[in-house]
């Protein structure tokens, strides 16, 4: 069986397929609207800074983390949460991601280890947007635009 993960900054969703040839089944949604937000509402609308004072007793003051990006981190770490112990009870043997790359990279970032070892592809495409049967689709022309180039031989 393999997991479908589709997913952007605010939204995921997880499908599944029992196998390549048959169609793709919705299992859950998740929404994180705090990744909408102005910085000025999930944080400081300053960046913080940097400084360090490396003297014996000195002080180190690292910058602050953008909110947004944290709010990403914190959905990423969500959505990874789900698939972590579906992999080590074997709900799934294949995991596909599909997501835009700043947030692929998070979500990768946050994968365990089982999960990470049944991931198939991570594909830098936002497909949130489209239904079950677009999805099919898209789905398929991305592999196909992702799978390695053949080269011929002369």
């Amino acid at each position: 069986m393999e997991w479908i993960v589709v997913a952007d900054a605010s939204h995921a969703r997880l499908l599944r397929r029992e196998r390549d040839d048959e169609p793709l089944v919705a299992v859950s949604t998740w929404r994180h609207d705090a990744s909408h937000d102005k910085p000025s509402e999930t944080g400081s609308d300053r960046p913080g800074h940097s400084a360090a004072d490396w003297r014996a007793g000195g002080s180190r003051f690292e910058p602050r983390i953008d909110p947004r990006r944290k709010e990403h981190a914190r959905f990423a770490a969500e959505v990874a949460a789900r698939l972590e112990p579906a992999a080590v009870g074997g709900e799934y043997g294949r995991l596909s991601l599909y997501a835009p790359a700043a947030f692929l990279g998070e979500l990768r970032a946050a994968l365990g280890r089982h999960a990470q070892e049944r991931l198939r592809v991570a594909v830098d495409v936002d497909l949130v947007a489209y239904g079950l049967d677009e999805l099919e689709r898209r789905i398929a022309r991305a592999l196909h635009a992702h799978e390695p180039q053949q080269h011929a031989r002369p």
